[in-house]
């Protein structure tokens, strides 16, 4: 059986390391970015199955991340968190292409 491979988008490393250490042990590859540039760089040599992206980071949003995930890789899986979730902010996510937003 193949392992699934799971991209974190986050820019804080504790959360990224909590969210990973659980899917770890959950039996899944887990990668880490801090950011859109470093997860483009790793979406570039890893086959990723599944990326779950914060929607406040420092620089960039999520919603940024996501439109240019959709716009390269459109099958790709892409779930949306954050601790500041709208129904609009939400409903831009889902229209964008997340899979769900939690």
């Amino acid at each position: 059986m193949m392992t699934r491979s799971i991209l974190i988008i986050d820019d804080e490393p504790n959360m990224r390391w909590v969210l990973g250490r659980a899917l770890e042990q959950a039996g899944y590859t887990i990668h880490g970015a801090g950011g859109g540039e470093e997860a483009a760089s790793l979406l570039s040599r890893e086959s990723i199955d599944l990326v779950l992206l914060d929607l406040k980071l420092k620089g960039e949003d999520g919603l940024m991340i996501l439109r240019r995930l959709r716009e390269r890789q459109p099958e790709l899986v892409v779930i949306m968190l954050t601790a500041y979730g709208t129904v609009p902010t939400a409903v831009e996510a889902m229209q964008l292409g997340a899979a769900d937003f939690l």
